[in-house]
């Protein structure tokens, strides 16, 4: 009788954990977060916006670190795409004004969010697309913020109903990655939900003694970490899956 060679494979220890420089790099990233977010609760407003447009850098830096040492996967090369596509969203808002500034920051985001779902769609199978029930959250979710913000939208619209998609679109696609990038793209979702709130519903504010911005960035950078950790240990799962003969 032969006996069998296969085996389970440990589950792949996180890249965090084992390259030093990005684990220095997520600390850094942590440090400035958690700096941006205080200024939010201060009203520091100029030590936010400053700290805000260093905080996808870092994060970049974390996924380029912790991928280091050999030709970069089709999932981390879209995803340092969609950090660069967000950290130029983080910063249109200080570079002009009105709805111009609001248009330049959703367009960045919009491709963001095209690449995010780029980077994804090799694993829609594994997705919430293969049980509809599960996507039903999701289209509430869309339909609810649409409808509320649709009569003070004016011209902005459509831009918005796209970039709503779209976003839905990658959270979707997110959950096949793993459950923390789905994670991760729900809180995102939201995120940009509470910036859409804010900006079409007069007097909207996020109940509670925290300011409506402070929600937005904490959703925010919440959201982008994990979708990084989950597509890093993706990322990594795949190449010990490869590495074992």
């Amino acid at each position: 009788m032969v006996a069998s060679t296969s085996r389970v494979s440990p589950a792949p220890a996180s890249p965090l954990l084992r390259r030093r420089p990005a684990a220095l790099a997520a600390g850094a990233f942590l440090l400035l977060s958690v700096v941006h977010l205080a200024a939010h609760l201060a009203g520091a407003e100029r030590l936010a916006e400053v700290t805000q447009w260093f905080v996808m850098p870092l994060l970049a830096l974390v996924v380029w670190a912790a991928t280091a040492g050999g030709r970069r996967s089709r999932l981390v090369r879209w995803t340092l795409v969609a950090l660069g596509f967000s950290w130029l969203g983080d910063s249109a808002p200080d570079l002009s004004s009105g709805d111009a500034s609001f248009l330049t920051m959703v367009g960045f985001f919009l491709l963001a969010q095209l690449a995010y779902a780029a980077a994804f769609w090799p694993r829609g199978g594994a997705s919430l697309l293969r049980r509809p029930l599960l996507l039903v959250p999701y289209g509430i979710a869309l339909g609810a913020l649409v409808a509320v913000c649709a009569p003070h939208a004016g011209a902005l619209l459509v831009p918005v109903m796209v970039y709503g998609v779209c976003l839905t679109v990658m959270a979707v696609l997110s959950t096949g990655v793993n459950r923390v990038a789905g994670v991760g793209g729900a809180i995102f979702l939201v995120s940009d939900a509470l910036i859409a709130l804010g900006a079409f519903v007069p007097g909207f504010e996020v109940p509670g003694p925290f300011s409506s911005g402070f929600w937005v960035m904490l959703t925010y950078l919440a959201g982008q970490a994990l979708l990084v950790v989950g597509i890093l240990r993706r990322d990594a799962s795949q190449i010990e899956q490869t590495s074992v003969p």
